[in-house]
């Protein structure tokens, strides 16, 4: 996997990590959910692309 896309799975498992915390602390948002989900399938769309 070349770094772009290891940089785009550890965003994304961050930004899961985040909006998870956000969800317990404060109560859950769609729109943070949607924007992950989003962010998800980018980078599940970058590392299927990438050459291995």
């Amino acid at each position: 996997m070349p770094g772009s896309t290891k940089a785009m799975g550890v965003l994304t498992v961050g930004g899961l990590v985040s909006v998870t915390a956000y969800s317990v602390a404060l109560g859950s948002n769609g729109w943070l959910w949607f924007g992950w989900v989003v962010l998800g399938l980018i980078t599940a769309a970058m590392a299927l692309s990438s050459p291995a």
